[in-house]
């Protein structure tokens, strides 16, 4: 694997004038789709709504610029990653140091059986069948609530970056710098809604932002979670794991249609994100060229195969591979 990670390191620099041209482009784009929602909302509250489909897509993009400068993988130096995660914080409404830290911990231990990471995590981690079994009766019925689709794809990720990020959860005291960003994050949002909301009044507010964080929490959220639990996935002991094979058959290469790569930032190459996290989103694409066949192991999903991606809900050791709970007796 030496000649995988040589070829992938070539693809690691950023680009700056690539940097700005797809922040820039992206963010102009959002706040022109933005502006119009607002302009027609008096035409038709409708278009509005339909409007916050694309806006929710760009706010997606948005969030991919944010998670490579978590990564220090959008600028060369650390000072641009952090006021560029900074202000793609205040779109995604996420705090940019707090997620930082604890994504790095999912970089640290995905897929790894003995090393899953919290309860608060529904999305890319699960418990083995076993486990399943060995809970009472109510906590089945819990376990499997949580996990339906239309509570854990639908209902669940508004609710994440509406309310669930205004709060530390799940950070430990001692991380400061991280627990500060929420307040600061919080702070800076409630500035900017207030003026919003004396500008424009609540209402058209609501109708712009309350649909455009939704929808772009609803497809965030799906997109990670078909990238690390779908049927084919491999879970390990750490004995046996490996952060390449964990990126190889733990982590998925989605197969979106072009505008969808596009509005996703090209994260459906997550198997080479998670074998070479610094290189940026728009060069994950020509780096998945340069050594397909090296990462030939990697399950390819499409489109329609992702979006059942969410029932495999359980690892089966002894069959070593997902399952569905129906699958359970």
């Amino acid at each position: 694997m030496s000649s995988l990670r040589a070829t992938l390191s070539a693809y690691q620099a950023p680009v700056l004038h690539r940097s700005l041209f797809q922040a820039g482009s992206t963010f102009a784009l959002f706040f022109a789709v933005l502006a119009a929602m607002y302009a027609l909302r008096g035409v038709s509250p409708l278009i509005t709504l339909a409007l916050s489909i694309p806006a929710a897509g760009l706010v997606v993009r948005i969030f991919i610029i944010q998670h490579d400068c978590g990564h220090g993988a959008f600028f060369q130096g650390a000072a641009g990653n952090l006021w560029m995660g900074r202000c793609c914080s205040l779109i995604t409404m996420t705090p940019f140091a707090n997620w930082r830290r604890q994504h790095a911990n999912h970089h640290a231990v995905w897929n790894d059986l003995d090393r899953r990471g919290s309860g608060a995590d529904i999305y890319s981690t699960c418990k083995t069948v076993a486990e399943y079994r060995a809970l009472s009766p109510a906590g089945r019925l819990a376990y499997r609530a949580a996990r339906h689709p239309l509570i854990a794809q639908l209902l669940v990720p508004p609710l994440v970056f509406v309310l669930l990020y205004r709060v530390p959860f799940d950070t430990p005291p001692k991380w400061r710098r991280e627990r500060n960003s929420v307040i600061v994050t919080n702070l800076a949002l409630a500035t900017l809604f207030t003026a919003l909301v004396l500008w424009l009044g609540a209402g058209p507010v609501a109708l712009v932002q309350l649909p455009t964080i939704a929808i772009a929490g609803i497809l965030g959220v799906w997109l990670f979670s078909v990238q690390h639990r779908f049927e084919s996935v491999v879970w390990l002991r750490t004995s046996a794991w490996t952060a390449t094979d964990a990126a190889l058959l733990g982590s998925s290469y989605l197969r979106l249609p072009r505008v969808l790569q596009w509005f996703s930032g090209n994260i459906g190459f997550h198997h080479i994100h998670h074998l070479m996290p610094r290189i940026p989103n728009y060069r994950l694409e020509e780096c998945h060229r340069a050594c397909a066949a090296l990462v030939s192991s990697t399950t390819a999903l499409s489109l329609r195969q992702a979006l059942g991606a969410p029932a495999f809900a359980l690892w089966d050791e002894a069959k070593s591979r997902m399952v569905r709970f129906s699958d359970v007796r």
